[in-house]
């Protein structure tokens, strides 16, 4: 039971080899997002799955070929139905690496993505909106959470060209322009010089090594021996004797 006593069911269903949080971690997250957010909503779906179950769906549902970190199904029940109000579709492996890059652990990603994709299901957007989306996210993130909302919610929407730079503070912002332009040639200045390195090490290793000679004293020159004479024997071949018989 949530507020105002309407029950609030979570269906959990893992197609995936990694382990994601269920309802002890994550229940009061999805019960108080509903109670905000759709207070007359009675059930949700939560599915994860890995980077292979995410591209299907995401090919057949949006026409794309690749993996995405979460897909929002809303649900639209008719009068006297199930107030169901969606399914969510979330991918571990994808959540995992994006955890690992942020610093945060994977129950922390996948609270995010839980924020971002209930969002959809109560119907905003934000490819369509002036960035409504986003901010209610933050909201969200900061008020339930009491945390503040991770860097990879800029990462949504972002224009064309735009790079994402780590702060010294460790913070991460989005950058357009000539700052998105530095960096991506700072990048691949860095990789060009990792990659010769390599390329050096490589060499060095196939390169054969001469032996060290250590220090001291000069090796004095050994004076080489002389040739002795070889002496031939020289055999005398006996007269045959002769035959009446020629060949």
């Amino acid at each position: 039971m949530t507020a105002a006593g309407v029950p609030f069911k979570i269906d959990w269903q893992t197609k995936s080899k990694l382990r994601g949080p269920g309802e002890q971690s994550v229940g009061d997250l999805l019960k108080q997002l509903r109670d905000r957010l759709a207070p007359k909503a009675q059930g949700i779906s939560i599915t994860y799955v890995d980077e292979r179950g995410m591209r299907k769906l995401n090919r057949e549902h949006r026409g794309i070929n690749s993996s995405t970190d979460i897909l929002s199904f809303p649900s639209h029940p008719g009068k006297g139905e199930f107030p169901h109000l969606g399914d969510l579709v979330i991918c571990l492996p994808h959540a995992e690496k994006m955890a690992k890059k942020l610093g945060v652990s994977r129950r922390r990603e996948v609270e995010t993505l839980l924020v971002h994709g209930f969002l959809h299901l109560c119907g905003h957007d934000h490819e369509k909106d002036k960035g409504e989306m986003m901010a209610l996210q933050g909201e969200l993130e900061r008020d339930l959470l009491e945390t503040e909302p991770l860097p990879m919610s800029l990462r949504r929407g972002r224009k064309p060209g735009s790079k994402l730079k780590t702060l010294k503070d460790g913070r991460r912002v989005v950058v357009t322009g000539r700052a998105a332009v530095a960096l991506t040639l700072r990048d691949k200045t860095r990789r060009k010089k990792v990659q010769a390195r390599a390329k050096e090490a490589k060499a060095a290793v196939k390169a054969p090594t001469e032996a060290k000679r250590r220090p001291g004293r000069p090796r004095k020159a050994v004076p080489a021996a002389p040739a002795i004479p070889v002496r031939r024997t020289v055999r005398k071949r006996s007269p045959r004797p002769r035959t009446g018989v020629i060949a």
